[in-house]
């Protein structure tokens, strides 16, 4: 049930990003909400559920919007295979570092993106902006702090409900008359 409900919100999400943002003025930014979506679902999924909601964001955003085709599920699998691995080897409270490291991951997949494409397909993306760069990722992380207040919510709305109807189904009683 876990999975699907957040299957079920990144298509959302992804259908708002690609049709509504794309209406917005860029300097008003147009924040990737499945990306966002990735990196909690790394913080909070254990991996199987984890890397088949990457890849199906993935696949759909290669789908939707992708230029080149299977970009999106290789480097929606590698952020969330990077960020899954720092927090579970991390001492930190995860609270602390969830939002500097969606913008961190964010601004390194950008540059690595741009360079990867410009070696490959030189004429094919326009001249790099260290600003334009900045400007998304600030955006990101402004939009990835309501993002994670309802992802959280919602986690545990789900969680919570799930634990109380497996108590609900036991049996009360003494079990040893």
């Amino acid at each position: 049930m876990l999975p699907l409900a957040f299957v079920l919100l990144g298509f959302l999400l992804i259908t708002v990003q690609t049709t509504l943002f794309y209406h917005f003025p860029h300097w008003l930014g147009r924040p990737d909400l499945a990306f966002i979506l990735v990196v909690f679902s790394a913080y909070k999924f254990s991996w199987f559920p984890g890397l088949l909601l990457a890849f199906l964001l993935g696949w759909l955003m290669d789908v939707t919007s992708g230029i080149f085709l299977g970009t999106y599920p290789l480097l929606v699998f590698l952020v969330f295979a990077i960020v899954k691995f720092l927090s579970q080897n991390s001492s930190v409270k995860e609270t602390a570092f969830q939002i500097p490291l969606v913008g961190v991951s964010y601004f390194i997949v950008q540059c690595v993106f741009y360079l990867f494409f410009s070696l490959t397909h030189p004429g094919a993306l326009p001249p790099w902006s260290w600003s334009r760069v900045v400007q998304e990722t600030l955006i990101l992380l402004v939009a990835s702090i309501p993002c994670f207040v309802f992802f959280n919510w919602m986690y545990e709305k789900i969680t919570t409900r799930r634990i109380a109807a497996k108590s609900l189904k036991r049996g009360g009683g003494n079990r040893f008359r």
